[in-house]
């Protein structure tokens, strides 16, 4: 039994070393005799010979490098079969120069426009708007008839009782904020300086000097312009698609039109014994821009306007409403029914140096309580000449 045993285990192990021996005949190519020894040194390149090009070893790389071969540069490489045409803002005929050249052609034949920089809404050079149809669901007919009422005549003998005082208005109060509204009409923007200025332009109202406020030296429409309007600026403006240059003549104002929110009011108060009551008549109004000057922005009084004078054009404009727009009033009749809120900065009351209350009163508190004070005296003087 044990031979037997024996014996299986001996066949078991040649035929496994048989088998192996099978495989590497298989794959395994058997060394040649006599074979040449591998060349230690290569040999020198011949002069002009071209470098031996190593095989791709993919399907892949062989591709890509037939593709190559053929057109090396087709990916990177655009090459416009036709001019690029077609036409732009910026100039009058067709030969617009290819993209990509990296040259800026001038066309001398584009016209010249004139663009004014307006930066906010209306703007001081902006003309009105005019609408192509009613812009309300009324016939508007009564703003052409309106008039200002005439004013009293006050006798000189009269006036028992009489003072100058000098107001301003600051239109980030809230109950002035109509004062700044910023919207159009058909007769143009609705800020009030904008109404200064259309009344000045467009109904030869006159306005004076700033230099005083009793009216002496009356100005030109241009002058006043020029206060606003800035100087011109030549701006080089490229074409995108062409690379034509254009040279635009830009006007840019030298304040915005909201940095003018402050306006300064000459009145005079007056006590006629013959009606026995007490009258305001507003005598001028001024409008206050902020300038920066050597880096700081400081008031600056544009202009004097007589009041008087202005009376017929202010009523020719609604003062904004936001509660009501059908309910709205005029400008003349705001400034005669006193819808505006104030404080005083000079008067003519316990004054002998003619000053304002800024030039012997320094903290902005105590001058706002000495306006009151103003108010309170004049007040208390119309009411001691009743008797009760």
């Amino acid at each position: 039994m044990k031979k037997i045993v024996y014996s299986g285990l001996l066949m078991t192990a040649a035929l496994v070393v048989a088998m192996g021996a099978m495989a590497q005949s298989k794959y395994k190519k058997p060394a040649t005799t006599g074979a040449k020894p591998a060349a230690t040194t290569a040999k020198p390149a011949a002069t002009g010979a071209k470098p031996a090009t190593k095989k791709p070893t993919s399907k892949y790389a062989a591709a890509k490098n037939k593709i190559n071969q053929v057109n090396p540069a087709a990916d990177t490489t655009i090459t416009p079969s036709e001019p690029v045409t077609g036409t732009s803002r910026y100039r009058t005929t067709n030969n617009n120069t290819a993209l990509g050249t990296g040259t800026t052609t001038t066309n001398p034949t584009a016209p010249v426009t004139f663009s004014f920089d307006t930066t906010v809404q209306g703007g001081f050079d902006a003309k009105p708007e005019v609408s192509l149809r009613n812009n309300y669901a009324m016939l508007r007919t009564q703003i052409r008839d309106r008039k200002p009422l005439e004013y009293e005549d006050l006798r000189e003998d009269d006036a028992v009782f009489s003072h100058f005082i000098w107001r301003e208005i600051d239109a980030r109060e809230k109950i002035n904020q109509s004062f700044m509204y910023p919207g159009k009409d058909d007769n143009g923007d609705q800020r009030f300086f904008s109404l200064l200025l259309s009344a000045i332009k467009n109904d030869s109202v006159t306005a004076f000097s700033a230099d005083n406020d009793r009216f002496t030296t009356p100005l030109t429409t241009s002058q006043v312009l020029s206060m606003v309007s800035g100087a011109l600026d030549t701006v080089d403006v490229v074409d995108p698609a062409t690379g034509a240059v254009e040279k635009v003549i830009t006007k840019k104002p030298k304040f915005s039109p909201d940095s003018v929110y402050t306006f300064r009011i000459k009145e005079q108060i007056i006590f006629d014994k013959e009606s026995s009551r007490m009258f305001t008549r507003i005598l001028g109004i001024a409008p206050i821009a902020k300038q920066v000057v050597a880096g700081k922005s400081l008031p600056r009084v544009l202009f004097w306007v007589y009041y008087p004078d202005i009376r017929a054009s202010l009523t020719k404009f609604d003062v904004y409403n936001p509660k009501n727009i059908a309910a709205r009033m005029t400008w003349e009749e705001l400034f005669e029914s006193r819808f505006f809120s104030s404080y005083i900065i000079k008067s003519t009351i316990n004054n002998p140096g003619d000053k304002s209350l800024s030039a012997f009163i320094k903290d902005p508190l105590f001058r706002l309580l000495e306006g009151e004070n103003i108010k309170a005296k004049i007040m208390n003087y119309e009411q001691d000449l009743w008797a009760y």
